[in-house]
Protein backbone atom coordinates (compact mmCIF):
# COMPACT_ATOMS: atom_id res chain seq x y z
CA UNK A 1 0.00 0.00 0.00
CA UNK A 2 1.05 3.43 -0.73
CA UNK A 3 0.50 6.66 1.12
CA UNK A 4 -0.33 9.49 -0.51
CA UNK A 5 0.79 12.47 1.56
CA UNK A 6 -0.23 16.00 0.16
CA UNK A 7 2.94 18.78 1.52
CA UNK A 8 1.20 21.64 1.72
CA UNK A 9 3.50 24.34 0.63
CA UNK A 10 1.75 24.78 -2.22
CA UNK A 11 -1.74 25.06 -1.14
CA UNK A 12 -3.09 28.41 -0.80
CA UNK A 13 -2.12 29.41 2.90
CA UNK A 14 -5.07 31.99 2.62
CA UNK A 15 -7.34 29.39 3.61
CA UNK A 16 -5.14 26.50 4.80
CA UNK A 17 -7.66 24.64 6.77
CA UNK A 18 -9.91 24.42 4.59
CA UNK A 19 -7.54 22.81 1.77
CA UNK A 20 -6.37 20.34 4.34
CA UNK A 21 -9.73 19.12 4.98
CA UNK A 22 -10.15 19.25 1.48
CA UNK A 23 -7.44 16.89 1.01
CA UNK A 24 -8.91 14.29 4.21
CA UNK A 25 -12.46 14.70 2.53
CA UNK A 26 -11.19 13.06 -0.34
CA UNK A 27 -9.59 9.96 1.59
CA UNK A 28 -5.94 11.51 2.93
CA UNK A 29 -5.03 9.93 6.00
CA UNK A 30 -1.31 11.69 5.79
CA UNK A 31 -0.16 15.18 6.32
CA UNK A 32 3.46 16.26 4.68
CA UNK A 33 4.25 19.70 6.23
CA UNK A 34 7.50 21.22 4.95
CA UNK A 35 9.80 23.41 7.52
CA UNK A 36 12.51 25.72 5.31
CA UNK A 37 14.71 27.55 7.05
CA UNK A 38 16.32 30.23 4.11
CA UNK A 39 19.78 28.50 5.34
CA UNK A 40 20.31 25.21 4.90
CA UNK A 41 17.23 25.69 1.35
CA UNK A 42 16.79 28.85 -0.54
CA UNK A 43 13.44 29.73 0.90
CA UNK A 44 11.95 29.70 4.26
CA UNK A 45 8.19 28.20 4.86
CA UNK A 46 6.85 28.09 8.46
CA UNK A 47 7.37 26.55 11.69
CA UNK A 48 5.60 24.88 15.15
CA UNK A 49 2.83 27.24 14.78
CA UNK A 50 1.45 26.01 11.39
CA UNK A 51 1.43 22.06 12.67
CA UNK A 52 0.05 23.48 15.66
CA UNK A 53 -2.71 25.16 13.84
CA UNK A 54 -3.32 21.76 11.74
CA UNK A 55 -3.13 19.29 14.50
CA UNK A 56 -6.76 19.41 15.73
CA UNK A 57 -8.32 18.87 11.91
CA UNK A 58 -5.92 15.93 11.09
CA UNK A 59 -6.89 14.58 14.92
CA UNK A 60 -11.10 14.75 13.39
CA UNK A 61 -9.64 12.53 10.18
CA UNK A 62 -7.31 10.06 12.45
CA UNK A 63 -4.34 11.46 9.83
CA UNK A 64 -1.17 11.34 10.47
CA UNK A 65 1.31 14.47 10.82
CA UNK A 66 4.89 14.21 9.00
CA UNK A 67 7.40 17.66 9.58
CA UNK A 68 9.95 17.51 7.57
CA UNK A 69 12.97 20.05 8.70
CA UNK A 70 15.14 21.29 5.80
CA UNK A 71 16.62 23.46 8.50
CA UNK A 72 20.40 23.82 9.35
CA UNK A 73 20.21 23.06 13.06
CA UNK A 74 17.10 20.87 13.69
CA UNK A 75 18.22 19.62 17.34
CA UNK A 76 17.52 23.27 18.64
CA UNK A 77 13.79 22.56 17.15
CA UNK A 78 13.03 18.84 17.86
CA UNK A 79 10.71 19.63 21.35
CA UNK A 80 8.79 22.38 19.81
CA UNK A 81 8.09 20.29 16.56
CA UNK A 82 7.13 17.29 18.93
CA UNK A 83 5.13 19.82 21.52
CA UNK A 84 3.10 21.33 18.54
CA UNK A 85 1.63 17.56 17.39
CA UNK A 86 4.17 16.00 14.69
CA UNK A 87 4.03 11.71 14.38
CA UNK A 88 6.72 11.86 12.71
CA UNK A 89 10.48 14.38 12.46
CA UNK A 90 12.75 14.26 9.54
CA UNK A 91 15.83 15.53 9.89
CA UNK A 92 18.21 15.78 6.86
CA UNK A 93 21.68 13.69 7.25
CA UNK A 94 23.80 16.21 5.03
CA UNK A 95 23.10 18.96 8.68
CA UNK A 96 23.24 16.51 11.38
CA UNK A 97 27.04 15.74 12.85
CA UNK A 98 25.70 13.31 15.70
CA UNK A 99 23.33 11.80 13.75
CA UNK A 100 22.30 8.96 16.05
CA UNK A 101 21.96 11.71 18.72
CA UNK A 102 19.20 13.64 16.74
CA UNK A 103 17.33 10.19 16.10
CA UNK A 104 17.54 8.96 19.87
CA UNK A 105 16.36 12.58 20.90
CA UNK A 106 13.16 12.42 18.65
CA UNK A 107 12.26 9.00 19.56
CA UNK A 108 13.10 10.24 23.46
CA UNK A 109 10.27 12.91 22.62
CA UNK A 110 7.78 10.11 22.03
CA UNK A 111 7.75 10.47 18.06
CA UNK A 112 8.85 8.76 15.27
CA UNK A 113 12.53 9.31 13.38
CA UNK A 114 12.75 9.70 10.08
CA UNK A 115 16.39 11.00 8.19
CA UNK A 116 16.62 12.28 4.67
CA UNK A 117 18.99 11.97 1.90
CA UNK A 118 19.57 14.93 -1.08
CA UNK A 119 19.28 13.70 -4.28
CA UNK A 120 23.07 13.41 -4.52
CA UNK A 121 23.92 12.29 -0.72
CA UNK A 122 24.23 8.13 -1.17
CA UNK A 123 22.57 5.67 0.04
CA UNK A 124 25.23 4.67 2.51
CA UNK A 125 24.62 7.49 4.45
CA UNK A 126 21.88 5.40 6.21
CA UNK A 127 23.67 2.20 6.27
CA UNK A 128 24.46 2.90 10.64
CA UNK A 129 21.78 4.17 11.50
CA UNK A 130 18.46 2.64 9.30
CA UNK A 131 17.58 0.26 12.25
CA UNK A 132 16.82 3.28 14.57
CA UNK A 133 14.50 4.49 11.72
CA UNK A 134 10.67 4.80 11.19
CA UNK A 135 11.25 6.62 8.13
CA UNK A 136 13.97 7.22 5.26
CA UNK A 137 12.88 9.78 2.87
CA UNK A 138 14.20 10.09 -0.93
CA UNK A 139 14.16 13.47 -2.08
CA UNK A 140 13.82 13.01 -6.07
CA UNK A 141 14.25 17.14 -6.11
CA UNK A 142 16.48 19.41 -4.85
CA UNK A 143 14.78 20.52 -1.64
CA UNK A 144 13.93 24.53 -1.39
CA UNK A 145 11.32 25.06 -4.13
CA UNK A 146 7.50 22.89 -4.79
CA UNK A 147 6.71 21.87 -8.56
CA UNK A 148 10.32 20.60 -9.38
CA UNK A 149 10.25 18.04 -11.79
CA UNK A 150 11.62 14.70 -10.99
CA UNK A 151 14.66 13.20 -11.14
CA UNK A 152 14.80 10.05 -13.30
CA UNK A 153 17.74 8.68 -11.32
CA UNK A 154 15.65 8.73 -7.86
CA UNK A 155 13.43 5.59 -9.49
CA UNK A 156 16.93 3.45 -8.87
CA UNK A 157 17.96 4.93 -5.71
CA UNK A 158 14.64 3.81 -4.20
CA UNK A 159 15.14 0.58 -5.57
CA UNK A 160 18.01 0.19 -3.67
CA UNK A 161 17.05 1.36 -0.39
CA UNK A 162 13.37 -1.29 -0.71
CA UNK A 163 16.28 -4.01 -1.20
CA UNK A 164 18.51 -2.16 2.33
CA UNK A 165 15.53 -2.66 3.99
CA UNK A 166 14.39 -5.84 3.23
CA UNK A 167 17.96 -7.23 3.22
CA UNK A 168 17.83 -6.12 6.96
CA UNK A 169 14.28 -6.80 8.23
CA UNK A 170 13.22 -3.69 9.08
CA UNK A 171 9.95 -4.06 7.52
CA UNK A 172 8.79 -1.41 10.32
CA UNK A 173 10.16 1.75 8.45
CA UNK A 174 8.22 3.73 5.87
CA UNK A 175 9.83 4.59 2.64
CA UNK A 176 8.93 8.06 1.40
CA UNK A 177 9.82 9.85 -1.82
CA UNK A 178 9.34 13.94 -2.03
CA UNK A 179 9.44 15.98 -5.02
CA UNK A 180 8.08 15.74 -8.65
CA UNK A 181 5.49 13.13 -7.77
CA UNK A 182 2.54 13.14 -10.14
CA UNK A 183 -0.02 10.58 -11.47
CA UNK A 184 2.23 10.08 -14.50
CA UNK A 185 5.01 9.01 -11.57
CA UNK A 186 3.44 7.68 -8.69
CA UNK A 187 2.70 4.02 -9.71
CA UNK A 188 6.50 3.91 -10.80
CA UNK A 189 7.29 5.69 -7.18
CA UNK A 190 4.87 2.39 -5.55
CA UNK A 191 6.79 -0.31 -8.18
CA UNK A 192 10.10 0.86 -6.80
CA UNK A 193 9.71 -0.03 -3.31
CA UNK A 194 8.25 3.32 -1.37
CA UNK A 195 5.42 3.02 0.94
CA UNK A 196 4.96 6.91 1.29
CA UNK A 197 4.81 9.24 -1.69
CA UNK A 198 4.83 13.50 -0.69
CA UNK A 199 2.93 15.50 -3.57
CA UNK A 200 2.54 18.95 -3.60
CA UNK A 201 1.15 20.33 -7.33
CA UNK A 202 0.05 17.34 -7.78
CA UNK A 203 -2.41 17.84 -5.32
CA UNK A 204 -2.50 21.85 -4.68
CA UNK A 205 -2.19 23.11 -8.17
CA UNK A 206 -4.07 26.75 -8.39
CA UNK A 207 -7.42 26.25 -9.54
CA UNK A 208 -7.86 22.31 -9.66
CA UNK A 209 -10.49 20.69 -7.73
CA UNK A 210 -8.60 18.83 -4.62
CA UNK A 211 -10.50 15.83 -4.73
CA UNK A 212 -10.55 15.43 -8.37
CA UNK A 213 -6.47 15.79 -8.41
CA UNK A 214 -6.25 13.18 -5.73
CA UNK A 215 -8.59 10.87 -7.51
CA UNK A 216 -6.22 11.16 -10.37
CA UNK A 217 -3.28 9.91 -8.35
CA UNK A 218 -5.39 6.90 -6.78
CA UNK A 219 -6.92 5.91 -10.26
CA UNK A 220 -3.24 5.96 -11.25
CA UNK A 221 -2.01 3.64 -8.49
CA UNK A 222 -5.20 1.39 -9.35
Amino acid sequence: MLHIAPSILTADFTRLGEEVTAAFEAGIRWLHLDVMDGRFVPNISFGPLVVRSLRPIADRYGAIVDAHLMIADPDRYLEEFASAGCDYITVHAEVCPHLHRTVQQIRSLGKRPGVALNPATPLSALEEILPDLSLALIMSVNPGFGGQRFIPGSLDKIARLRRMIDERGLSGIELQVDGGVNKDLIAAVRDAGATVAVTGSAVYAPGRDRAEMIADLQKALA
